[in-house]
């Protein structure tokens, strides 16, 4: 594990301090999993960016052809 030395500006160190409080956890616990999640947002982001990349626009269209037309399910409406 490595340290990181990291300057914030005293309202965010203070409500990260809270939100830690809060959770139960420890500041650096709080931090380390918030930019873990940054982290799998935009590796996330990055797949389906590459994923859509390689779609098949016809295939998905002639796959979409075959669903039956019918009125949305309760609660389903736009």
């Amino acid at each position: 594990m490595s340290a990181l030395s990291l300057r914030l500006p005293d309202s965010i160190h203070r409500h990260i301090k809270e939100l830690a409080n809060k959770e139960g956890v420890s500041i650096n616990q709080f931090i380390a999993s918030a930019v873990a999640e940054k982290v799998s947002a935009i590796a996330t982001e990055d797949y389906l960016r590459a994923r859509s990349e390689r779609a098949n626009k016809p295939a998905f269209q002639a796959i979409l052809a075959k669903v039956p037309l019918r009125e949305p399910l309760p609660g389903d409406e736009l």
